[in-house]
């Protein structure tokens, strides 16, 4: 089964690509013209396991919130293309994550009924040229276009840069464990049988 995708979009502000596989090795390739980000989206992709290029060209002299949130957009999307209709996958993940004096707790549910619950603390509002609050609006766009239930709770930390870390590496391992396959579901994860 190829569980991959590619997808391309292009708006008056950002020129986006991304190509995804699923059961990959962590293998990646971003450049989004935003180096913090572009390590971020490095991590998710390596603590997911997921294969992922990211070339994202936007209006950044203007500043990072269009490249970033519709990142997040072609993304969600790539991952919807790539579960196809969803059958046999675990659907849910849970990971918590430590960096440094940071503690972070990702949950997911894979239900196509996206919703996101965003709890962060802000030390600071920028990460060197990165506004913080970035990150959620990434998540949100993500979580929307995925059809993703996205619980996102930072126990404590105080260095953004690493909150913003654990974050998104704990992202990646629960949804790691959320496409993943379990051989005793062979439809939708759902007593409805439709998610």
């Amino acid at each position: 089964m190829n569980r991959s995708s590619e997808i391309d979009r292009k708006t008056k502000e950002t020129e986006i690509r991304i190509r995804l596989n699923l059961d990959g090795k962590g293998e990646h390739d971003v450049k989004t013209g935003i180096p913090f980000f572009d390590h971020m989206l490095t991590l998710f992709a390596v603590h997911g396991f997921f294969d992922l290029s990211v070339q994202a060209k936007g209006d950044i002299d203007v500043d990072f919130h269009h490249t970033v949130e519709d990142t997040g957009i072609v993304l969600g999307d790539a991952f919807d293309k790539a579960l196809g209709d969803r059958k046999g996958i675990w659907r849910y993940g849970h990971a918590v994550t430590p960096m440094d004096e940071t503690l972070t707790a990702v949950s997911v549910d894979l239900s196509k009924r996206p919703f996101i619950v965003y709890h962060v603390p802000r030390p600071a509002d920028r990460c060197g040229n990165f506004d913080i609050y970035l990150a959620k609006e990434f998540f949100r766009a993500f979580a929307t276009r995925a059809g993703m239930n996205l619980h996102i709770n930072v126990f404590y930390g105080e260095n953004e840069h690493h909150i913003i870390e654990s974050v998104f590496k704990a992202t990646g391992r629960a949804l790691d464990q959320a496409v993943s396959f379990d051989e005793r579901i062979t439809d939708v994860r759902s007593s409805k049988g439709v998610l």
